[in-house]
């Protein structure tokens, strides 16, 4: 199957185009009947409500979308009631938009779901800016707008009814897939001439989308009550599908070797291609398996791995030369990685049985998983200081759009509530993406114009226009999570398709909304670089701490299994989601700087460095840990490997502690010495060294990136 067709598969049966047809028939029909039956104005005033309350379904728990929606429903219901009133005194609704638009962005403070309630508001306020009502109508289009809002709202929760496990299958798979692509991307690190530089740039942008794909998937299934508890059923099935899945991934990450010195000995044998194929048989096992969870269908696997194993096993076992014993113990080990890999994706594999129980003994405390969002009002007032990005983001947006309703009313003949909205859009709370999104929807607006204003000279036929408009707007709506390129560049036809039915010369119009974008980007462009911006350079050090933490807390953990200490499973995994997260998040962070202004990157090669090596570190500690917990080896402890381990952990700590002083001064030492090994594991030790060696070399580039 070619990667296109591949791609396409996933995007249909994908929850970004479950909901783009969605918002698209929620925001369509309404003005669809009422126009038919000669009230379309209605129509559309219902239409604009179910639009604002779109912006706040966003991906989730179904409680959580319910809650965030009608929160915006009753928001943008009572917006649209005060900017109705007050709508005739420009200057005093000016000052209510630029003041609201301080106030809803602070609502970030809560999370990004309490941040799209404050845009929906924000946005019915803006689209009424050139809406002037007479005070005896401003109540009927109010209730209007809230009856789109609660429409929309239960259209969205009717299907969640319908199909309470649909939205987390479509997550799952999502993830699936992701760490599939991932699986790919280590399999180039075996291939012949390969670049390992690229492989680890590639593969970090990748660990990125797949801690992303994770996180998302945890707010689904954990938050979901009835998932959780759902003890027989498909719920059920997907709770351990995705804890599988996650000791899977693990599995993945911890195939580290010296590939620098594996392609030096072995690539002109060509068992590297052999193992870099089966590994890409692995990843499209994987792959079908998330299709198959994604589209909701039965999959049995017609794949044969074990045989592949057993060509891969072939293949090393004709290099073995038995004067230079242990010369293939580096391959052997791969192989037994891939073994495991391949024994856990049989275990994914079982739930596809109906008909088998559900394992027992599987139980963890999922709600410790994920974060608990606080709505307490400390939470807004800790943030009302200047050491806030929220608070500064808010202030960027109240000067950018006091800026946008200012010129525009300077301007004569030109829409504030489309330079607002477009002020409203582009403006985030990191320049980098303040850049890209202003980029995309300069380009996405030109492209779209000419898209729509050829359709339009083309194709007299208004119920082929409402039909490509039906396309136009599905495709946006699909891609607003994904691409927002894509977005923008359908998101303007569907709009002049929109406004030719309402009378308005779409000449007129393209000119009047490419103008109108070119300059509310300008505005949040130029307010974004100007007003205390965000770099990403400055917010490295909070990155490195809580990389640093989470390796400290991953090693502390060796330590204790290594001695004999009990640890538990749970805490075991969330020391191991710690170090996904925060190695995640500097990983994003990274891309971001690149993404800026050249003097505004501060020593990227060294940051990208750190990440390589924080990567390899981690990758080495879940290797030895989980196998000991696993019970595959209880190896005998060298007495040099844990001084090796404590010195790799006062490594990081006084790396730590360069980094923040508030750190205490010396790591705990509550642990007990074990005794001495009467026959240590030498190759243990090898690897307790190894980690000693690479937590010495992220000290070091800790040093250059602070100098």
């Amino acid at each position: 199957m070619t990667d296109s067709v591949r791609k396409l598969r996933y995007f249909f049966t994908s929850q970004e185009f479950s909901d783009g047809v969605r918002t698209t028939l929620s925001i369509l029909l309404p003005g669809l009947l009422l126009g038919w039956h000669g009230d379309l104005e209605t129509g559309l005033t219902v239409s604009l409500g179910a639009v604002c309350v779109s912006l706040a379904d966003l991906p989730g728990p179904p409680g959580h979308k319910r809650n965030g929606m009608l929160a915006a429903t009753v928001l943008v219901g009572l917006m649209a009631l005060i900017t109705g009133f007050i709508q005739p005194y420009a200057w005093l609704l000016g000052a209510v938009v630029v003041g609201a638009s301080f106030v809803f962005t602070l609502l970030l403070a809560y999370g990004n779901r309490a941040g799209s309630v404050g845009t929906a508001g924000l946005l019915i306020m803006i689209l009424m800016l050139d809406k002037p009502l007479p005070p005896g109508q401003v109540l009927p289009y109010a209730g209007l707008v809230l009856l789109g809002g609660l429409w929309y709202a239960g259209i969205a929760g009717l299907l969640n009814q319908i199909r309470p496990h649909r939205v987390a299958q479509q997550a799952l798979g999502d993830c699936i897939r992701a760490i599939a692509d991932f699986l790919r991307l280590k399999a180039e690190f075996y291939r012949t001439g390969t670049n390992l530089e690229a492989d680890y740039r590639r593969l970090v942008q990748q660990q990125v989308t797949v801690s992303e794909k994770q996180d998302a998937v945890r707010e689904i299934l954990f938050k979901t009550r009835q998932l959780v508890k759902d003890s027989t059923g498909t719920g059920r099935r997907l709770v351990l599908t995705f804890v599988d899945l996650v000791d899977l991934y693990e599995q993945i990450t911890i195939t580290y070797y010296d590939y620098a010195d594996l392609h030096r000995r072995f690539e002109a044998t060509g068992v590297l291609d052999v193992v870099a194929r089966e590994i890409e048989e692995v990843a499209a096992e994987l792959e079908s398996i998330g299709f198959a969870i994604q589209a909701n269908h039965g999959y049995t696997s017609r794949r044969d791995l074990p045989a592949g194993l057993e060509r891969v096993k072939s293949r090393i076992d004709a290099l073995e030369d038995p004067a230079r014993p242990g010369h293939t113990r580096m391959l052997k080990k791969i192989l037994v990685n891939l073994r495991n890999l391949v024994g856990r994706l049989q275990d994914i594999l079982a739930y596809f049985d109906a008909s088998s129980p559900v394992p027992a003994g599987r139980e963890l405390e999922f709600g410790r998983f994920v974060t608990h969002q606080s709505y307490d009002v400390k939470v807004l007032r800790d943030h009302l200081t200047m050491q806030s990005g929220v608070f500064r983001h808010s202030v960027r947006m109240l000067v950018a759009c006091l800026i946008g309703f200012i010129i525009t009313k300077l301007l004569p003949g030109h829409h504030s509530y489309w330079v607002l909205m477009t002020i409203t859009y582009m403006l985030k709370p990191a320049f980098s993406l303040t850049k890209q999104r202003n980029v995309q929807r300069v380009l996405g607006t030109l492209a779209g114009g000419v898209l729509g204003a050829g359709l339009l000279w083309l194709i007299p036929d208004r119920q082929v226009l409402l039909g490509l408009m039906v396309v136009f707007m599905v495709v946006s709506y699909s891609f607003v999570r994904i691409n927002y390129l894509v977005t923008v560049t359908f998101m303007t036809p569907f709009i002049l398709i929109l406004f030719s039915f309402l009378g308005l010369g779409y000449v007129q119009v393209v000119e009047e909304r490419v103008f109108d974008t070119v300059l509310g980007c300008l505005i949040a462009f130029s307010v974004g670089y100007l007003l205390f911006p965000r770099w990403e350079s400055d917010q490295l050090q909070d990155y490195f701490k809580a990389v640093l933490r989470a390796n400290l807390k991953y090693l502390r953990t060796l330590q204790e299994v290594l001695i004999g200490s009990p640890v538990a499973l749970v805490d075991y995994k969330l020391a191991r989601k710690e170090v996904y997260v925060s190695s995640a998040n500097l990983g994003a962070a990274f891309q971001r700087m690149m993404s800026e202004p050249r003097g505004k990157q501060h020593r990227p090669a060294e940051v990208h460095e750190f990440v390589v090596l924080n990567h390899i570190l981690s990758s080495n500690v879940a290797s030895i840990t989980s196998s000991l917990l696993n019970g595959e080896t209880r190896p005998a402890l060298p007495a040099s490997g844990l001084k090796n381990l404590r010195q790799a952990q006062q490594t990081l700590h006084r790396s730590l502690r360069r980094l923040d002083a508030q750190e205490p001064e010396n790591l705990p030492t509550d642990l007990p010495t074990p005794a001495p090994a009467h026959s240590p594991d030498a190759q243990l030790g090898e690897q307790l060294e190894f980690i000693q060696k690479v937590s010495s070399d992220i000290g070091k580039v800790t040093e250059a990136v602070l100098k």
